[in-house]
């Protein structure tokens, strides 16, 4: 499997389209429900993560197997954040745009600070599929430097359907 790098992945095969950051994609991105929070970067913020982003959905009125999707999604990012860098907090952040969701985990890096990536054999393994899920569940994902240069954004875009429809 290719290395994840600062360009879009779909299904961990690299793309030409540069994923820009939620903050970076104007007034669009402003009409449409987001939301953000940290939280200390320990393996007990985990659930809370999920919990916290479980509840957003439903505020959203996310169906079933978004909410699903996206919080394993959370849980793979967030739990790596928090074992490979680093942080004294990650963020996380949603955003709906069209029918997809944007999700985004913010670290503050680490003595290693490259981009994740699938690790070979890592199908079969109990640890170290995290990414493999993630790029399974997603319709494109990577990661970038923060604007800041100091930590990481790892991003995913999800199909997203509500009850509504």
């Amino acid at each position: 499997m290719p290395l994840v790098t600062d360009i879009a992945h779909s299904y961990g095969v690299a793309s030409s389209n540069n994923a820009p950051s939620l903050g970076r994609c104007g007034g669009f991105v402003a009409q449409y429900p987001q939301d953000a929070f940290h939280l200390p970067a320990r393996r007990t913020s985990v659930p809370e993560a999920r919990r916290r982003v479980s509840a957003l959905l439903c505020e959203w009125g996310a169906d079933q197997q978004v909410r699903d999707d996206v919080e394993l999604v959370v849980s793979e990012l967030f739990t790596n954040a928090v074992r490979h860098t680093d942080s004294e907090k990650v963020g996380c952040e949603l955003a709906l745009f069209g029918a997809h969701i944007r999700i985004e985990i913010t670290d503050q890096g680490g003595p290693q600070d490259s981009a994740p990536h699938i690790q070979p054999g890592s199908v079969d393994q109990e640890c170290g599929r995290g990414l493999f899920l993630v790029g399974a569940l997603s319709e494109s994902w990577g990661s970038r430097p923060t604007d800041s240069g100091q930590g990481r954004v790892v991003w995913a875009d999800l199909p997203y359907s509500s009850l509504a429809r």
